[in-house]
């Protein structure tokens, strides 16, 4: 079909309203919140539990020192006033609600000192991080594996963190000074630092929605305004359009028509006359009124196009009749179906004969077809008019590119369907003909 068409037209849909706007607005800004919450949380949370691992190493150092200064070189034979030394300093100053464990570990992996006396002389080897701190000194913090055979008494106080640092006894002989933290009191301080950071966060981002609110509303009151003028504008232009058509055609009728046809009346008999006599200049005469006859049935059907006068007088049926005629005239297998047109009103009649006149028009100027389908039909209080041809049909992107050269004739037939409440859709592929499909609202 034409380049004037496009591949797929999309279905007239009505601009958004302010308050549809906003709300999409809102849900669109609730749910980035939540996941910002959500995110946030698991952020901040990290950083609060480095934040408490940070204070439990603090922690175990400080307790180190302190344990440190009791010391006695009886410890690591187990002396029981070394231990004693130990334990009143462990039980009045370093076990509280929080550190639930403490243990003392020599190097060759016997837990020298614990606040459960059943752990004191115990074996487990340490590991290459608690060797590497007694040789280095130093802090380290983990979560406690209570699957380990070491921790079979500690597993009475739920999930824990453990930390490690070094001390020396009086000889000098470094030891490996472990305590064990409840995981409630790290993620507490977690919750605490939670609890001071996220109130101004969500405020921040509540107060950006809250900021940028009003300015979508106003933003999208005024793309309504404006898109509100422009069918103004383009229903203007279709009634100044249809305006202008009538009084062409009236013009043409009453004018340059008439008088074109009474000029090849007149001369007819003239020229009848300059053949009877053998005149030279019979022929020229007779050519004259020939080509002036042709003017006068292309001016007619001009005429038919600019304002079909048999739409209001003799009905669609005739009305199409006459804008396939010229196809018929050309060889074209046409097929009209007209049914249920006794449905329509004027105005729904004028859109179906518009969009079949447009959709002709360019059957005859592009597609080269040689089979055009015209079908409309009504069911269920809607029309549904198509045209179909087996023509060069076109690219997608092609009907842009017309409508820039100013080509818009569908495009004022697609305003008119969607203001009427139907869709106008075209369907076409390079080579496989073109569809046009009309659907309104009937009674």
């Amino acid at each position: 079909m034409a380049p004037q068409l496009h591949r797929r037209t999309p279905r007239g849909r009505l601009p958004p309203t302010p308050r549809s706007v906003l709300l999409r607005f809102a849900l669109g800004s609730l749910a980035a919140i939540a996941v910002a919450a959500v995110g946030g949380y698991f952020a901040l949370r990290s950083v609060a539990i480095d934040e408490a691992k940070r204070e439990t190493r603090t922690k175990v150092q400080e307790s180190g020192q302190l344990v440190e200064a009791t010391l006695r070189d009886g410890l690591l034979a187990r002396k029981p006033d070394a231990l004693s030394s130990v334990d009143n300093v462990v039980i009045a100053r370093v076990l509280s609600n929080s550190i639930v464990r403490v243990k003392i570990w020599s190097r060759d992996g016997h837990v020298v000192y614990s606040d459960e006396a059943a752990q004191i002389g115990a074996h487990y080897p340490l590991d290459a991080d608690q060797l590497r701190l007694l040789r280095d000194g130093g802090a380290k913090v983990e979560v406690t594996d209570l699957r380990r055979p070491e921790n079979k008494l500690d597993r009475g106080h739920g999930k824990l963190i453990e930390a490690y640092t070094r001390i020396r006894t009086p000889a000098g002989e470094p030891v490996l000074f472990e305590i064990y933290q409840r995981f409630g009191s790290v993620t507490s301080s977690a919750r605490r630092l939670l609890r001071a950071l996220a109130p101004p966060v969500l405020g921040s981002l509540i107060l950006i929605v809250l900021i940028q609110a009003p300015l979508l509303w106003s933003l999208t009151r005024r793309l309504q305004r404006e898109h509100d003028e422009r069918e103004a504008l383009l229903g203007n232009a279709i009634a100044a359009s249809s305006r202008e058509r009538r009084r062409v055609a009236a013009y043409l009728h009453d004018g340059p028509v008439q008088d074109i046809a009474g000029l090849a009346f007149s001369l007819a008999p003239i020229a009848d006359k300059a053949e009877a006599r053998g005149d030279r200049d019979a022929g020229v005469l007779r050519s004259i009124v020939d080509h002036l006859r042709r003017n006068v049935r292309d001016l007619r059907a001009l005429l038919v196009e600019l304002h079909p006068p048999r739409l209001a007088a003799a009905g669609l049926d005739a009305a199409v009749a006459d804008l396939v005629s010229p196809l018929q005239a050309g060889g074209a297998d046409v097929s009209v179906s007209i049914e249920g047109a006794d449905r329509l009103d004027r105005e729904q009649e004028a859109l179906v004969y518009r969009v079949v006149q447009e959709a002709l028009r360019n059957v005859i100027a592009y597609a080269d077809a040689s089979a055009v389908r015209v079908e409309l039909t009504v069911d269920d209080h809607v029309a549904r008019l198509v045209v179909a041809d087996n023509g060069r049909g076109f690219e997608a992107g092609v009907r842009e590119q017309r409508r820039e050269e100013g080509h818009i004739g569908l495009s004022l037939v697609e305003e008119l369907a969607r203001q009427s409440g139907g869709t106008l859709e075209i369907d076409s592929n390079a080579g496989e003909g073109t569809r046009v499909e009309l659907e309104v609202p009937a009674r």
